[in-house]
């Protein structure tokens, strides 16, 4: 779908106010890759940027909890992300405007630097697991209220409404509501305990970017705190990262012994939120895991 021509002519507006000198939009084209959201380039007499677009009365909030979680992630100073410069609606598309970061090919040391900087991140704690508002994970609503022990949090506010949304939708194997209530018991054992960690919540391959200057930078988050397991093994979910991020994270801020094999456990939840948007064999690949502890 193309830019709308209200809404290019709105960022333009929005950039000369931003920038101090008249933009005008002289192109937007389509960006492939993301399944959620339309994404353009912006080519403007001013440079390029980013915008991704939604209809606002279907999909109205998740870029200002983007935006938050941008702003998060930009204060916590480990990791480049994209600049917002701005977020609002015209004429029913909802809209998020961001630098334009061009993606260039990973160098040879470039998953080092990116375990490293991840852990860095990490070390931005918290009193609690959670965040002050509410967020997003794809199109589906994240929970984050503020919990002081990982396990409550990670059943109350991950697991359990994700198992209740999959088998209100006839989405999940019957036999398994069971099993994650079985689960729940046994977390406090098979869970390590940690501080709370700043989280990507997201992390895995499409949602980082090798900058120009070799730069790691991440995209679409859906931020906060909690195990930092999570995020390892959301890495690890669709293929993996380099055998080099691993190791250089884990020389940065070594990870509790018997990590790799707590990485299915940790990924149930993301496996819940793509079970609750696309089902299909994701119901069967919730039960193999299930199976595994229960």
């Amino acid at each position: 779908m193309p830019l709308p021509q209200p809404l290019a002519e709105h960022l333009g507006r929005v950039l000369t106010e931003k920038l101090h000198e008249p933009v005008q939009v002289r192109d937007a084209r389509p960006v492939a890759g993301g399944s959620i959201n339309d994404a353009f380039r912006l080519h403007t007499n001013a440079g390029e940027f980013f915008v991704k677009t939604n209809t606002a009365d279907c999909y109205p909030s998740p870029f200002v909890s983007e935006e938050r979680g941008l702003g998060i992630l930009r204060e916590a100073g480990a990791l480049r992300v994209p600049e917002v410069l701005a977020q609002g609606e015209v004429d029913g598309t909802t809209f998020l405007l961001l630098e334009f970061i061009a993606q260039e090919e990973e160098d040879r040391d470039f998953q080092a630097r990116f375990g490293r900087a991840l852990a860095r991140l990490h070390r931005s704690t918290n009193n609690s697991f959670g965040l002050g508002h509410d967020n997003y994970i794809g199109l589906l609503p994240q929970v984050n209220t503020p919990h002081k022990d990982w396990v409550e949090f990670l059943v109350q506010c991950r697991l359990e409404p994700l198992v209740k949304m999959a088998r209100d939708n006839g989405r999940i194997h019957p036999g398994d509501t069971i099993r994650f209530e079985r689960l729940y018991a046994r977390l406090p054992a098979l869970l390590p305990p940690e501080m709370p960690a700043l989280l990507h919540g997201d992390l895995w391959k499409h949602n980082y970017l090798a900058s120009a200057n070799g730069e790691p930078v991440l995209i679409d988050p859906a931020v906060y705190y909690g195990h930092r397991e999570m995020d390892l093994a959301m890495t690890k979910l669709f293929g993996g990262f380099d055998r080099e991020f691993y190791e250089a994270y884990n020389n940065e801020e070594p990870l509790v012994p018997g990590w790799e094999e707590r990485v299915e456990l940790c990924n149930l939840y993301p496996l819940l939120v793509h079970l609750n948007l696309f089902g299909g064999s994701y119901a069967d690949r919730v039960g193999s895991v299930l199976r595994k502890y229960v």
